[in-house]
């Protein structure tokens, strides 16, 4: 029988922190995912790829680059994709320093535009110095999809893991996926999505009682019809924010796109906005019935919920 996540998740919005709460820790760490239960998420979404060994690692990025010490740590491995590297080798990384580093910078210096209006209340609340320390010791590491889903099921956290497929198209990926989760008893709390929707169908076909979530930035022709239909899958997560607003909110009327919204619940499908940190706009978007919203943020989204 199809598994469509627990009954309460559709009789609310649901709080999605972005990789983990992004904003108050590296993201898509451990450290991540703690703090997305203190700040009120209820669930996480993780991005996973595979390591050259097979094993799924928790990283958003193609190449190591962006997040770890890789260039100091493997000089001679450039260009440090992702896919290069063993798990032992990217979970001995360091992924806490560049984090702590921008933080350390003036609000408008810094590079990460999550982190550009994190408010001085914010930062007391959720980020202490002891924080700061741990995360520019070195001993923050990227974690296995396996140690990460561990930690949000001690924590009573969902999880969305995203597939992240493209361009590497790793070979085996969802059904490692599927072998894990089934492994860890979380086939009833996991919902798995991907801008590559072939992978949706992959992940069904090893396990069709799988929770399953077309992501876009675009605007779909008939899109109860590709969702449900085509993809299989039980939602669609929709891009609402800059050059993947795909709901409206940043159009030129500035109206959201609630006729589409309302077609995709009538047809008993969930529809996701992703990734928004504005109070108002979070707002506006449940406000046209969105069944739930990813943001780096989940507390200001839990006080909007809780209005």
């Amino acid at each position: 029988m199809r598994t469509i996540l627990p009954s309460w998740s559709r009789r609310r919005a649901l709080n999605i922190a972005h990789r983990g709460a992004r904003a108050f820790a590296p993201e898509n760490t451990i450290d991540a995912i703690v703090k997305a239960k203190r700040a009120d998420a209820d669930m996480v979404e993780l991005d996973v790829q595979l390591s050259s060994d097979g094993i799924p690692i928790v990283f958003h990025d193609d190449a190591l680059t962006t997040r770890t010490d890789v260039r100091a740590r493997f000089p001679e491995r450039a260009p440090w994709l992702l896919s290069q590297f063993t798990a032992a080798e990217m979970t001995s990384l360091d992924a806490g320093s560049g984090y702590a580093a921008e933080l350390r910078r003036a609000p408008r210096e810094r590079r990460e535009p999550h982190l550009q209006d994190l408010t001085a209340e914010e930062r007391r609340e959720f980020i202490s110095e002891t924080d700061l320390a741990r995360y520019e010791s070195g001993s923050v590491h990227l974690p296995t999809l396996r140690g990460a889903i561990e930690r949000a099921k001690s924590l009573d956290l969902l999880v969305n893991i995203e597939i992240k497929n493209i361009p590497r198209r790793y070979p085996g990926l969802a059904r490692a996926i599927v072998e894990l989760v089934h492994a860890l008893d979380m086939v009833s709390r996991v919902l798995v999505s991907s801008f590559d929707h072939a992978q949706i169908g992959e992940v069904l076909t090893c396990d069709n009682a799988f929770a399953t979530a077309v992501l876009t930035s675009d605007r779909l022709a008939s899109p109860a019809m590709y969702v449900r239909d085509l993809c299989g899958a039980i939602a669609l997560h929709a891009g609402c924010t800059g050059d993947s607003d795909s709901l409206g909110l940043d159009s030129l009327s500035g109206s959201i796109d609630s006729d589409m919204i309302r077609t995709l619940c009538e047809a008993g499908l969930l529809v996701v906005a992703w990734t928004e940190n504005d109070p108002v706009r979070m707002r506006a978007l449940l406000e046209a019935g969105v069944s739930g919203i990813v943001t780096d943020y989940p507390n200001r989204l839990a006080r909007v919920l809780s209005d």
